[in-house]
């Protein structure tokens, strides 16, 4: 009896989750078919959600009308460069955190995460005219600057959460075999914090990938990234639903294969752990 309550439990937590992930994807799955359309059934309505004249079209027209790769190329430095930066900077910060904490520690990370809060427009005017002044507008070194320092206090709690887990008898150990602090951050901390670094890393990728303000507000042309390319079809003429959908597959699809070769190299992983 109760190995049937079981399953039964597992079947609808099972039919639960399938269901939320549906839900959760129906928005980029209603993206992907409608960037098959022809801009009168991308507009239909009702709308037709497979009963359709599937057309590549809408690629050949963006691809002519967009250098994608360049703006593909502009994404990949901007969101890895902020995000290796980020983590070259939050590593020792987060260290000194959790290993070294003051009586001013838990006040420093309230305030790091507080300026989360402050809407971005709010500083825009200031630091669009430091970009003019330094002569990094529309530049990717200015963009992984900005983006870096908008993700840095994610990157240092995710951080400072991971190292909290980490037994500082084990980084006393190494500095009585004589480490220095480098060896001890570089040799001892990072290796055990692999999986919370990698995580952090795949997080904030993410999210810069997917910063829109900023990109839009301080690219025009040269660095210009994949938001900036989504938005170009945005024309005050109107709204051409089947292009833009398709811009904006081309857009996600590198996000999409990110996530699917993590996940199996999570699983990988995990497998290979329990296994040994």
């Amino acid at each position: 009896m109760a190995r049937a309550v079981k399953s039964q439990r597992k079947v609808l937590n099972t039919g639960l989750a399938w269901t939320i992930g549906l839900v959760i994807f129906f928005p980029i799955l209603w993206t992907i078919l409608t960037s098959f359309k022809t801009e009168a059934e991308a507009i239909a309505s009702p709308p037709i959600f497979l009963n359709f004249s599937w057309t590549l079209e809408n690629y050949a027209v963006v691809q002519e009308r967009s250098d994608y790769m360049r703006f593909l190329i502009n994404s990949v430095i901007i969101a890895g460069g902020s995000t290796v930066l980020g983590v070259i900077v939050a590593v020792p910060a987060a260290w000194s955190m959790a290993f070294v904490p003051s009586a001013r520690t838990k006040d420093i990370l309230l305030w790091m995460l507080s300026t989360k809060m402050l809407p971005a427009v709010g500083v825009l005017y200031p630091i669009y005219l430091l970009f003019i002044r330094l002569g990094i507008l529309d530049s990717r070194v200015g963009l992984v600057v900005v983006v870096m320092l908008i993700n840095l206090p994610i990157i240092v709690w995710m951080l400072y959460t991971y190292f909290r887990e980490i037994p500082g008898e084990i980084l006393e150990a190494a500095r009585m075999d004589g480490a220095g602090l480098r060896e001890e951050i570089l040799y001892v901390l990072t290796p055990m914090a692999v999986p919370g670094i990698a995580s952090t890393l795949l997080l904030n990728f993410i999210l810069a990938w997917n910063e829109a303000f900023w990109t839009l507000n301080l690219t025009a042309a040269k660095a210009a990234p994949l938001t900036a390319f989504i938005a170009s079809y945005s024309s005050p003429e109107g709204l051409f639903y089947a292009k833009l959908s398709a811009a904006s597959t081309m857009a996600i699809a590198p996000i999409l294969i990110l996530g699917w070769f993590s996940q199996k190299q999570l699983v990988r992983g995990l497998t290979f752990g329990a296994v040994k």
